[in-house]
């Protein structure tokens, strides 16, 4: 279902949040579809900074990893000249229309996100922030802004797009047709990288417990290296690809090695069939990770080198992305019977 007849080609939109630094994870699982995907959608990808600040936070960090961040997209191949890359929090209307959102989403359905809930259960029930309730109508608001047509989404945020779909449905249904109902872009099979350190668990660029947990796109080989060679894995020797939770730790470093390199299972299983044990594949594993890294790396290095520079096209984002969020938010006024501001 589209409400937008100026679209060109369909739209695409995400985001990740400037909290903590983002990971091979990030890269696998985000990143690398992005670039990808750019060329074939109308591109919106944004520096999530309200999202961030849901959860207990240091000012001057989110200030230094917002930018980061979208040095970190560019880095990667995200092309400005042909998609929008801007903050969250440059565009009012994200959080404008996250109220109007607010009241028409029952309460019930934002107590069932189980993102919440486990969030919650690692603070204390009092300093549990009202924001972090209501996470998933800002992440709809963030959606329907941009009439997007299709999200990247992993698994861990599946139900947050089914929320965002189910939103928009009775939004359009109350006040008549006037946000596109989106459909989920599920990125490619093992593209989840789970912790170095615990390979039964999702790699999270925000977990901070471990120094071994996850690989960043910005460590140096050495670094990059010592931690997958740390890397969990089991007593065996056995080299193959498993749905067996004991080798959880050896699946989850052939599936970091098939991601960056490309090549095919039953390759990748010959590949490794003669290995002396997992001290070669954590190895080899560490190669083909510090290649890739050592040219995003350098790309990093020229767009921060400029004071200026990020800033300045994150100005140039936010810009265009403001066109078509105040489009869709004057929209949404009017068909809710707000009269219309003056100009």
């Amino acid at each position: 279902m589209s409400v937008s007849s100026s679209k060109q080609r369909k739209r695409v939109f995400s985001g990740v949040q400037p909290s903590g630094s983002l990971t091979i994870g990030n890269y696998v699982g985000a990143l690398q579809q992005w670039t990808r995907e750019q060329h074939h959608y109308e591109s919106f990808f944004c520096v999530v900074d309200l999202h961030a600040i849901t959860v207990p936070y240091d000012p001057a960090e989110l200030r230094a990893k917002t930018r980061e961040v979208a040095a970190l997209y560019l880095a990667c191949g995200i092309d400005p000249a042909i998609s929008t890359v801007f903050v969250q929090s440059h565009v009012p209307a994200h959080s404008e229309l996250t109220w109007l959102l607010n009241c028409v989403t029952p309460l019930g359905w934002l107590n069932r996100m189980t993102q919440f809930k486990d969030k919650a259960a690692r603070q204390q029930a009092d300093s549990v922030a009202t924001g972090l309730l209501d996470y998933p109508v800002l992440m709809a608001a963030d959606i329907l802004l941009y009439q997007t047509d299709v999200v990247p989404v992993g698994g861990d945020q599946r139900q947050h797009l089914e929320l965002t779909r189910d939103i928009a449905q009775r939004f359009n249904n109350l006040f008549g047709e006037t946000f596109t109902v989106p459909e989920a872009m599920i990125p490619p099979s093992g593209a989840r990288i789970k912790g170095l350190d615990d390979p039964l668990a999702k790699m999270s660029k925000s977990l901070t417990e471990s120094e071994y947990h996850a690989v960043y796109l910005l460590d140096p080989p050495d670094r990059a290296s010592k931690k997958i060679m740390r890397a969990v894995t089991d007593s065996g020797r056995d080299i193959r690809f498993s749905d067996d939770p004991e080798k959880a730790g050896v699946n989850n470093l052939l599936e970091i090695y098939e991601a960056f390199t490309g090549e095919t299972r039953e390759a990748i299983e010959a590949h490794f069939a003669q290995a002396r044990g997992y001290g070669d594949l954590k190895k080899q594993v560490a190669e083909v990770v510090n290649a890739a890294l050592q040219p995003i790396q350098q790309r990093y290095r020229e767009l921060t080198s400029d004071g200026h520079f990020i800033d300045e096209l994150l100005a140039q984002g936010a810009q265009r992305a403001s066109l078509v969020a105040k489009a869709t938010f004057a929209r949404a006024r009017e068909n809710m019977g707000f009269l219309m501001p003056p100009d």
